[in-house]
């Protein structure tokens, strides 16, 4: 169904979900681990005048690090909210990295770049909106020049068949697109579509230590400035959805994840 002109579209990342995660993940992000988990997905790789874009690049925390830390030749941040979009190109512009830095509003579907074009592809936790996994993975390889890589990180599924109640719980709690998938998924996608050197890190012992940290935070200090920001039922929700986080992670169901592969 198509919105008719008058009427927006609902924003996954509204301005309250985005105050409540830049409190417990930084300024920029919509995810956890800030730079310190982008300079751990990008561990070794030499970026030195390489193009690269960063897919879902949300508030365009991770792009404008690779931009000013990596000696890239340039990064493209893409999502699919126009909010999101601004709020890169505001930042980018604070941090004087317009040169080295550009966002683009893209559509859902195929990548708009062009066969062979680019250096790397980067994501950091966005792949899990996007379901087929597959057709994704023939796509950024097909973007990719030969000897270019991918290195992302995203939330994968640690179980095969149906969630249990406590999962589908979390999910239903956290009310975005989720696509989740499990590693073996993500792993045949990537060699399905040509990939080598294929690499999947779990990092789920890492984030339930991190996470309890963050609902600590949420809870405790950072609860009474944001409850007079986004109001006490919203921020009631969240602290909800990282309980029941912690439940799935501590279960093994949610398990972030770093990946890398590259394109021969």
């Amino acid at each position: 169904m198509t919105p008719s002109d008058d009427i927006e579209p609902e924003l996954e990342y509204d301005d309250d979900m985005i105050a409540v995660l830049e409190a417990v993940w930084g300024a920029g992000f919509l995810s956890p681990g800030g730079t310190d988990e982008v300079d751990r997905i990008l561990d070794g790789m030499d970026l030195t005048g390489l193009s690269a874009i960063d897919i879902g690049c949300g508030l365009g925390g991770a792009t404008l690090h690779i931009a000013g830390n990596y000696g890239v030749s340039g990064i493209i941040g893409i999502d699919i909210e126009d909010n999101l979009i601004e709020a890169c190109e505001t930042l980018s512009a604070r941090m004087n990295l317009q040169e080295k830095a550009s966002f683009r509003l893209v559509e859902p579907g195929p990548l708009p770049f062009d066969d062979d074009s680019l250096d790397m592809v980067f994501s950091k936790d966005s792949i899990i909106h996007i379901a087929d996994k597959h057709t994704l993975a023939k796509d950024i390889f097909r973007c990719l020049k030969p000897g270019g890589w991918l290195s992302a990180s995203d939330w994968l599924a640690g179980y095969s068949g149906d969630p249990s109640p406590q999962m589908k719980a979390y999910v239903s709690a956290e009310g975005l697109d989720f696509g989740l998938a499990s590693a073996e998924v993500y792993k045949a996608a990537l060699e399905e579509a040509g990939f080598v050197d294929v690499r999947i890190t779990d990092r789920n012992a890492w984030y339930r230590e991190e996470a309890r940290r963050e609902l600590e935070n949420l809870a405790g200090a950072l609860h009474e400035e944001l409850e007079s920001t986004v109001g006490k039922q919203f921020l009631d929700r969240q602290v909800d959805v990282w309980r029941k986080m912690i439940v799935v992670l501590d279960q093994g169901e949610l398990r972030p994840t770093h990946l890398r592969a590259r394109k021969p």
